[in-house]
């Protein structure tokens, strides 16, 4: 029945059950949906579509019992795991055949094809349908009466069939995402009677603009998400009866041309996400039907035509995503722009104040102006239409207005990243029921409590208020049964009444928040006991606080656990032993750093950690934690320099324990970590040697063991971990010759400062014959085969050269493999933070 609703939403035929009123005994030809003719009497059309049909079809079926059939639909109902069988194949005398976004799937039947006298055919959107191999081209040579070809969704694999535009009777040609390839014609399509040609969704069908005669009839093109590039041409003046046109996700390129100006009947236009370059021709003044504009991700410059404001009838309005400045055209009168419903000017360059008749649009629903240069204060919105709003990562200041809370609508709501000021009392968010987007972080916005905050937001799904200065203890408790993310770090909240759901009251043992983050804070005591019911807990965020007491072995229960970090806390005490069984098994990140944790290293949980054993990066997509929410950050130490990842990873992985009191020797256990790809063991009091089984971590990429008492030599073996890209050792105790070989060659003197027994390149104290290790066995052996030393002092100093730039080329930007991965340049928000947050923060170098 669902495929039924589609009549319903698409406001076309009303779907109900017309076979439920039908009578045995009666005429037939009187039932609803059937039409017989007048002389013979015989049934020759059956009209089910949107009839709340279910269940499969058959060969066998009463259906296929009407031999003189000539139209038959069956589309918009439910015949899911049925395929076009055979049987309708029967119907020699069919004209009309429609079974679209009926559930059909598989093999299409060869016998479509010898249905001769088809004018319309109709199989599109259903599920997953293919063609028997030369099924489509049969079926193309055959039908030669059609008129209607539609097929979207089907599988042909085919190149375009140029027969198709030899067809002077074709009206509607339909082959969206049907896996065309190659090029399309590039001769002059001569079909007069041609109305529709959609072509959208084969990537991998190229070409250029297609060129129509001036007797053409052609009202709605679509060549969506192919891979036809080109300039547009003038013949597209030619198109004067055009209604829709949808080129977004192309490759198209150059300036747009003025003759669009001539397809005065136009009402969709989609340029997106092409190489459209230039200024905006002012072309507008002629377009008065135009109710959809999207000119989104391409290259254009300058500012809006003025001939915009002419555009009364506009719904959506699209230029995001290109560098467009200046101030933003007004609507021709006052009831201009009356219709607009979605405004999406972000990730430009505009300036100057948000025009106020923006405000006063009483059907606008989504507006986006983010990552401009927009100025002054937000405006009071004069009606409630509005669903999401997005003022982000502007230059507004001065208080949210008041009217932004009178919105019961919204939905979403992102002024992250502006100057906004002022007090937020939380009785303001009382009428905002359908919010599930709050973003107001990096403002310098503070909040206050209400006594029936707890009962607000009652649909949140994410909240966002770090980087603001909100202070005191916290209890607003507001999606306890909703909440996905929570970030309150980088304030001054001291502590919770109640954490941010009622953990007490064990509503939390559900849909939980992935993810908490109360990073840079001032919060105090113990770590809740009660975040052990916390079961979907993915990320735990409290570093940068001065929380207390010993190390939250309970958090081990946690079966979905993924991040922990503890950092800069006052924790102390043996990390010990735990009496769970398998704990942290999906722990891939944990941060215990800058606090003063003490006695050896907890061997127990480094045998635990499975997620950082044995990945399968080839099997795994790579995606961020966060992914279909809000994406986590965290702070990870590279060369003794805290740096901020936006997003995370999920094949990244890391352990960073420095600058604690951890004493003893390293467990050789670390080594069965072999997906890890950082180790921070620095600033502790460790002895002893390096382990052996470090040859182990082939995935590793940074490693810091400086500021210990380690002693021994260097394990020759570590020049197999052919990733590790950042490598620090210095001020330890360590002797003997430096291995050289692969990344080896890449480290510079700061990688073994202050230890004093150390020789070899790249330092300048040179070994003796005592201090040069025997080659191993397995270099031995190729000894024995002829190995050349001459190719090899070749090769080394060759590689050498290569390493040592490549080496200073990492140190200096800092971005080994994972960190290339980790930040990408669309991020959710800018990682620069404001100078507030930086002085409050320090500049944080270990």
């Amino acid at each position: 029945m669902a495929s039924s609703w589609l009549c319903d939403d698409n406001g076309g035929t009303t779907s109900y059950p017309k076979t439920e009123y039908w009578k045995e005994g009666s005429d037939c030809c009187s039932w609803d949906g059937v039409s017989c003719d007048l002389v013979t009497g015989h049934v020759i059309e059956l009209d089910l579509s949107c009839s709340w049909l279910s269940g499969t079809t058959h060969s066998n079926s009463t259906l296929f019992r009407f031999p003189r059939l000539q139209r038959l639909n069956l589309a918009f109902n439910n015949f899911s795991g049925s395929s076009v069988l055979d049987g309708f194949g029967r119907f020699s005398s069919l004209t009309h055949l429609n079974l679209s976004e009926s559930g059909f799937s598989g093999l299409i039947s060869p016998e479509i094809s010898h249905l001769s006298n088809l004018v319309s055919l109709d199989l599109s959107w259903n599920d997953y349908q293919e063609f028997p191999p030369h099924g489509f081209d049969s079926l193309v040579q055959n039908l030669t009466k059609l008129q209607k070809l539609h097929l979207g969704g089907i599988s042909i694999s085919s190149v375009f069939p140029n027969s198709l535009l030899n067809r002077s009777s074709l009206i509607s040609l339909d082959l969206s995402e049907c896996g065309l390839y190659g090029r399309f014609p590039n001769n002059d399509i001569h079909l007069p009677k041609l109305e529709l040609l959609y072509l959208s969704g084969n990537s991998n069908l190229s070409g250029n603009f297609p060129r129509f005669s001036e007797n053409n009839s052609l009202t709605d093109l679509s060549l969506s998400s192919t891979n036809f590039s080109g300039v547009l041409s003038g013949s597209m003046g030619n198109l004067k009866s055009l209604q829709t046109l949808y080129l977004s996700n192309c490759q198209f390129l150059g300036s747009i041309p003025t003759c669009l100006e001539n397809l005065t009947q136009i009402t969709s236009l989609s340029l997106g996400g092409n190489h459209f370059s230039g200024k905006i021709p002012n072309i507008f003044y002629n377009l008065r039907n135009l109710i959809s504009l999207d000119l989104s991700g391409n290259n254009f410059s300058g500012q809006i035509p003025p001939s915009i404001g002419n555009l009364t009838n506009l719904y959506d309005l699209d230029f995001s995503h290109n560098q467009l400045e200046g101030a933003i055209p007004s609507p021709e009168n006052e009831n201009g722009f009356s219709s607009l419903s979605f405004v999406g000017l972000g990730y430009n360059l505009f300036n100057g104040t948000i025009p106020s008749w923006l405000y006063a649009l009483p059907s606008l629903v989504e507006l986006d102006f983010s990552d401009n240069k927009f100025t002054g204060h937000i405006g009071e919105f004069q009606f409630d239409s509005l669903e999401k709003i997005d003022l982000s990562m502007n230059e507004l200041h001065g208080s949210i207005p008041t009217s932004i809370f009178e919105l019961v609508n919204l939905s979403s709501l992102n002024l992250f990243s502006n100057n906004l000021s002022g007090v937020l009392e939380t009785r303001k968010f009382e009428k905002l029921i359908n919010l599930h987007d709050l973003d107001l972080s990096n403002n310098m916005l503070s909040l206050t409590m209400s006594s029936n905050s707890n009962f607000m937001l009652p649909n949140i799904d994410s909240i966002d208020l770090s980087n603001n200065n909100i202070s005191g203890i916290l209890s607003w408790n507001v999606g306890k049964d909703t909440l996905s993310y929570l970030n309150l770090s980088y304030n001054f909240i001291s502590g919770f009444e109640m954490l941010p759901w009622p953990i007490s009251h064990n509503k939390l043992n559900g849909e939980i928040s992935p993810t908490l983050d109360f990073n840079s804070n001032q919060l105090e005591g113990l770590v809740p006991r009660s975040l052990i019911i916390c079961k979907e807990l993915e990320v735990l965020d409290l570093g940068n606080n001065k929380i207390n007491g010993t190390f939250p072995h309970w958090l081990g229960a946690l079966p979905k656990l993924q991040v922990l970090v503890l950092r800069s806390n006052r924790f102390h005490g043996h990390i010990g032993f735990s009496k769970i069984i398998s704990p942290f098994m999906s722990l891939r990140i944990i941060d215990l750093a800058h606090n003063d944790f003490e006695g050896d290293l907890p061997e127990m949980y480094f045998k635990s950690l499975k997620a950082t054993m044995n990945i399968d990066e080839g099997n795994i997509t790579r995606e961020y934690i966060g992914e279909y929410h809000y994406q986590d950050s965290m702070m990870v130490t590279i060369k003794c320099l805290d740096l901020e990842f936006v997003k995370i990873l999920n094949t990244f992985t890391t352990i960073d324990l420095s600058s604690n009191k951890f004493q003893g020797e390293i467990p050789e256990c670390i080594g069965n970590l072999n997906s890890l790809r950082g180790l921070n063991l620095s600033h502790n009091d460790l002895r002893g040697h390096i382990p052996l089984s470090f040859r182990n971590l082939k995935m590793l990429e940074s490693l810091d063991l400086s500021s210990n008492k380690l002693s021994g030599q260097i394990p020759q073996e570590l020049t197999s971990l052919t990733f590790l890209s950042v490598l620090n050792l210095s001020q330890n105790h360590l002797t003997g010759f430096i291995p050289q070989g692969n990344q080896f060659g890449t480290f510079g003197n700061d990688s073994y400062y202050k230890n004093t027994g150390l020789c070899g390149f790249p330092l300048s104290k040179r070994c003796t014959t005592d201090e040069i290790p025997y080659p191993s066995q397995e270099i031995e052996a190729k000894f024995e085969s002829g190995f050349d030393w001459k190719i090899t002092l070749m090769g080394y100093g060759c590689g050498l050269v290569i390493g040592l730039s490549l080496g200073c080329l990492i140190f200096v930007s800092g971005k080994p493999e994972w960190l290339v991965w980790i930040i990408d340049k669309n991020i959710h928000k800018k990682i620069v933070r404001n100078k507030r947050s930086t002085r409050r923060r320090g500049a944080r170098i270990s």
